[in-house]
């Protein structure tokens, strides 16, 4: 049975830090350091997915604007249009497209476009090892009749 997106948001939670397109980089900054994370979905009413900024964009535009662009919008150095995924995906489908796209954060939307979480590629490999370990201990237990 494969791992799905809605398997993996039911374990951590649906639970996503956004911030307003009309921010500055210096408050996006602040709140993924309070947060301890390392994106956060735009959003102009905490249900929409406007664009996505991650800790690498702040510093790409850090290290081409100098610190003065901390006072730069969210909207200036988002990355938008943003790929997402959908509860029925899986895992392995995640992990194909995070490593192909080079990402490390999908939100995850509901049929109607709303945001309904996100899921990074620890909880991608994390859900995987979960897997993998209960197969591990399916096929001990087989070997050695404990499951009888």
């Amino acid at each position: 049975m494969a791992i799905t997106v809605s398997s993996i948001l039911a374990a951590k939670g649906s639970d996503v830090a956004t911030i307003g397109p009309d921010a500055t980089l210096a408050e996006a900054s602040a709140r993924l350091a309070e947060r301890n994370i390392g994106a956060l979905v735009v959003s102009t009413g905490d249900q929409s997915v406007d664009g996505i900024l991650s800790e690498r964009d702040i510093v790409r535009r850090l290290d081409s604007h100098g610190e003065g662009c901390l006072g730069h919008a969210v909207r200036d150095v988002m990355t938008a249009p943003v790929t997402t995924c959908h509860g029925p995906d899986t895992a392995d489908q995640l992990m194909a497209r995070m490593t192909e796209e080079r990402f490390r954060h999908l939100p995850v939307v509901d049929d109607a476009g709303l945001l309904a979480g996100i899921i990074s590629i620890g909880d991608v490999v994390r859900s995987r090892i979960d897997e993998l370990e209960t197969q591990a201990q399916s096929l001990r237990d087989y070997v050695t009749g404990s499951s009888y």
